[in-house]
């Protein structure tokens, strides 16, 4: 299990547009150890890493990731909606995903949460893999095609409450930014 791009190295809230190219790069970081426990499970069993991976998997994705689809939906996805058809039908794209992400986390959180003795059921297994798979094919999606028409649309006044709102939304103070 790999944890290579798992760094605490994060731009700050003045820059949230970096903020989520770097959350998707944690996003996919957890995909790869969410694939490596699966392998791992199936030699080694609910080992000790096995307990330690599945725990830092599923705190990330029931928050982090969480509060990133927030992020999306809260602050960009309203301010770009109404500026062309491309776009709403871009956010609409996004948000369905995020729907079928949210559905297949839920299939999945609870085998993580108790690592099953027998291993990973092959239905676990399926919905892993097509969760790991929409989120890739998602976040270049987002990194691709939406990111860089929220760079395009959105003033330094919009980012800038953007990344406020993102800071209150975790919790830390605007004073600190």
């Amino acid at each position: 299990m790999t944890e290579n791009r798992l760094t605490d190295d994060l731009p700050g809230f003045d820059d949230p547009l970096a903020l989520l190219r770097v959350c998707h790069e944690k996003i996919l970081a957890h995909c790869d150890l969410l694939e490596g426990l699966v392998t791992h499970m199936v030699e080694f069993g609910p080992d000790a890493e096995a307990c330690k991976t599945a725990e830092r998997i599923t705190r990330y994705f029931s928050t982090s990731a969480e509060l990133h689809h927030r992020d999306d939906e809260e602050d960009l996805f309203p301010r770009l909606n109404r500026q062309s058809l491309k776009i709403a039908e871009l956010v609409h794209v996004l948000k369905k995903e995020h729907e079928q992400l949210e559905t297949l986390w839920g299939a999945l959180s609870p085998d993580l949460k108790r690592l099953p003795g027998e291993g990973f059921s092959k239905e676990f297994t399926s919905a892993a893999d097509d969760f790991c798979s929409l989120y890739r094919q998602h976040i270049e999606r987002e990194n691709m095609e939406f990111l860089p028409l929220v760079a395009n649309s959105l003033s330094q006044q919009e980012l800038t409450e953007i990344g406020e709102s993102m800071a209150v939304r975790r919790g830390v103070p605007l004073s600190s930014l």
